[in-house]
């Protein structure tokens, strides 16, 4: 498996955000990058210290999930995959 496998460290699953349109409703987001099913959980986190996080849309609209899992403004981008090395 590449990228990180601390515990303390999520792997990244991509180093640019993944946009979508999204419905209403409840959705969890990947936080340890490990998910099959990226941006969303699919319970790979099993046997690590990272929990999903959920989040709700209320309304339609266009999402930037964070795919390199260390924004600051999770679950969403907020760049900072521009960063990583």
């Amino acid at each position: 498996m590449s990228g990180q496998t601390s515990e303390d460290k999520p792997v990244i699953a991509g180093r640019t955000p993944i946009i979508l349109e999204m419905q209403p409703g409840d959705y969890y987001w990947c936080a340890c990058g490990r998910s099959k099913q990226q941006p969303f959980c699919d319970g790979s986190h099993r046997g690590t210290g990272f929990k999903p996080i959920k989040t709700t849309i209320t309304e339609v609209r266009t999402v930037a999930w964070c795919a390199c899992k260390h924004s600051k403004n999770r679950p969403f981008c907020d760049g900072t995959h521009g960063l990583l090395t």
